[in-house]
């Protein structure tokens, strides 16, 4: 199992609007394997090092770099700590306060010491929050399984559906073999088209992707009959009755990163008909503004972006050739200012985005 906690969008705004005479942000590859941890925490270790240096030279209070010191180890020093974790270990701080948020995407080592922290990969983690419904189907069992971004995977009791083919045939479904294939495919679907009803409430609620896994002839007979927006398009044809619950999560990861990028190509669609409209940018200093005057509807951003500058409050943007305590990432700017506004933010990787974009944009209106 993954162990997962990250922030929501309003402690993401919270953490960009953070501002300090030293804000460390480190990025750490982990696993969720405890005995491969131990070169992670040499890592780690290193970067306390490196960072303590950069605000040694930077001539922050030597009271304050204690602090920071103090911060650091309480974390590489907690053996309880790390006990958990999933592929990625973000850690956020200043000499006041220390956040830690464990993350499923698997995020490349990276240390950065400025007076905000560097929270693009924490996007990510937002964008992509690694959470589903598994609906474990077969003619002897019916579970639905639903697992989290911050809390281990649990069995769902879902007020309605069969536990199995024969609860929702009772005794009609005993004499199946009397009949023939045909008459047991037509069991099927009555079994299926309970399930589908029994699920609905349900997913009027939630807008999270749900995985089947199952085998054939059921699978199929199960999409046949399926009304839900949310069933992914991708089926893990696997004898589900022998797999439990940590297992199951594993193999359908995969899947559920599929999921994601289906949605990432309709959202290509959805640019391409805006740009019609005259309603598309990828120009930085127009998404500046947009994003300043809450003109943004919906913005990708490039999650390995490294452009540095400033933005004003009318959202005049000014370009640097480097990250000091002047200037900041601008992408990470835009992506704040959008989403203090109500926009949706994904950051992705650079193949998701025009060729040489490092975000692109929906406006509300045209520009």
């Amino acid at each position: 199992m993954l162990h997962v906690d990250i922030p929501s969008r309003e402690e993401y705004s919270y953490l960009a609007d953070v501002r300090s005479d030293a804000c460390i942000s480190i990025y750490l590859q982990t696993s969720p394997i405890r005995q491969q941890l131990k070169g992670s925490k040499i890592q780690f270790g290193n970067f306390i090092k490196e960072a303590l240096q950069q605000v040694v030279e930077r001539g922050l209070d030597k009271r304050r770099v204690a602090l920071l010191e103090e911060e650091l180890h309480s974390v590489l020093e907690d053996e309880s700590f790390w006990d958990l974790h999933a592929h990625s270990l973000a850690v956020l701080v200043t000499p006041d306060s220390i956040r830690t948020y464990r993350l499923a995407n698997k995020l490349a080592n990276r240390l950065d010491v400025g007076d905000r922290f560097y929270l693009k990969p924490l996007l990510r983690a937002l964008t992509f929050p690694h959470s589903a419904y598994i609906l474990a189907l077969s003619e002897n069992q019916t579970r639905l399984i639903e697992f989290f971004a911050d809390a281990p995977a649990e069995e769902v009791t879902v007020s309605g559906m069969p536990a199995r083919m024969k609860d929702a045939m009772g005794d009609a479904a005993l004499n199946d073999h009397h009949h023939g294939a045909v008459h047991h495919k037509v069991r099927l679907a009555q079994y299926t088209r309970q399930i589908d009803q029994a699920l609905r409430p349900l997913f009027a609620r939630h807008d999270s992707p749900l995985i089947l896994v199952s085998t054939e002839p059921l699978a199929s007979i199960y999409r046949s009959t399926n009304t839900l927006p949310n069933l992914a398009e991708e089926t893990l044809f696997s004898n589900a009755e022998h797999l439990g619950v940590s297992e199951l999560v594993t193999l359908v990861r995969p899947l559920m990163d599929n999921y994601y990028q289906a949605q990432l190509n309709t959202l290509k669609l959805r640019f391409d008909a805006r740009a019609g409209e005259r309603r598309v940018t990828q120009d930085l200093s127009d998404a500046a503004r947009a994003a300043t005057f809450g003109a943004i509807d919906l913005l990708l951003i490039n999650l390995d972006s490294t452009l540095n500058g400033t933005i004003d409050e009318n959202g005049v943007l000014t370009f640097a050739g480097g990250e000091d305590e002047a200037n900041y990432g601008l992408i990470d700017e835009i992506a704040k200012r959008a989403i203090a506004t109500g926009a949706r933010v994904l950051a992705v990787r650079n193949d998701d985005l025009p060729s040489g974009a490092d975000l692109n944009a929906i406006l509300r209106y045209p520009l």
